[in-house]
Formats: structure tokens, C-alpha cells, sequence
């Protein structure tokens, strides 16, 4: 029985079911911790028809039914392990003319065995989680903590002021 390998996007539905499995996995997390067991199984009806789940299949059931209970839908989109800078450029959620420019300037490594370039998806991840980092690092330092400025009346009325005068601005640069 071999799944087609296309992209299938799982709403949350069937809460009954779905709650007895991701309470019995919370529970588990619980009584034993983060550390997985290795002898999680996939158990058919039939006495004795069972397969023992790997580490990564075991992290993502519960990944997908935690979003799932939490009312989020998942989406599986099997990907090959080695993508055209289309495909890098569309699971960044950029151009393919800024992931040229980001192999170029040494950000994504690349291979050409003929004359188009190619990215290892392994590769396209981690320069994502990069980019995440270093955007929430700097969301962290620009950050200003209302208690540190006094009153969030007065910080709100500055932030009025301030748009007044960029709106004016505007209006006087047309």
C-alpha cells in the first residue's frame, strides 16, 4: 500500500479521537519526561502485527497532534532532498533571483553538476533557521519595556504624535 507523495494539508476534526491520543501523549510527557523510549509501536488489530516507531516518526505524530488538537491544520509536503533554486526560493518564501544572490554571497551552499544550480534542503533549513534567529536576536534588542519608559499612557500619546508627523510628511512630499 504505497501513499502517493503529494502534498495533503489535514484538518482538525474527529476531537474525540484526536484528545485520547494527544492526552495520552501529554501524560507521557509527563510521567516520563522528554526522553523517548525507544519502543513506541504501531500495532494492527491482529495479535502480534506490530512495528516499532523511530525517535523522528515518534516527534512528529506528536507535533501533528498537538497542532491538530490545538485546532491548526498540518500540511505534508514531501520534498526531495536536493532542490532547484525554485524550490529553495519557495520554501524560504523569497525570489529565485534572492536565493542566486544568497549562494552567490556564500549564505547557501550549492553544487552545479551541469549548468543549473542545486541545494541540499538540509542546507535551505538551516540558513531559515538562521535567518530566524538573527531576526528575533534583533526584534530582542529593539524591544523597550513600557516600564522602563513610565506611563504607557505617555509612550502611547509620543507613538501618536510620531505617526501625525510621518502622515504629514507624506502628505507634503506628494
Amino acid at each position: 500500500m504505497a501513499a502517493e507523495l503529494v502534498e495533503h494539508t489535514y484538518l482538525p476534526g474527529h476531537e474525540g479521537d484526536l484528545a485520547e491520543v494527544h492526552s495520552f501523549l501529554e501524560a507521557h510527557a509527563r510521567s516520563r519526561g522528554a526522553a523517548v523510549a525507544p519502543r513506541y509501536l504501531l500495532v494492527d488489530e491482529r495479535e502480534g502485527d506490530q512495528v516499532e516507531l523511530p525517535e523522528p516518526m515518534y516527534r512528529l505524530l506528536v507535533q501533528v497532534a498537538e497542532a491538530l488538537s490545538a485546532g491548526r491544520a498540518v500540511t505534508v509536503a514531501p520534498r526531495s532532498t536536493v532542490l532547484t533554486t525554485q524550490q529553495a526560493a519557495e520554501v524560504l518564501g523569497v525570489s529565485r533571483p534572492t536565493v542566486v544572490r544568497l549562494i552567490d554571497a556564500g549564505e547557501i551552499p550549492s553544487e552545479r553538476p551541469g549548468t543549473r544550480r542545486q541545494v541540499l534542503l538540509s542546507d535551505v533549513l538551516a540558513y531559515r533557521e538562521k535567518r530566524r534567529r538573527m531576526q528575533y536576536d534583533m526584534l530582542e534588542a529593539t524591544a523597550v519595556d513600557l516600564a522602563d519608559e513610565g506611563d504607557p499612557e505617555e509612550v502611547a500619546a509620543q507613538m501618536r504624535e510620531v505617526r501625525k508627523v510621518v502622515a504629514e510628511r507624506r502628505r507634503s512630499a506628494r
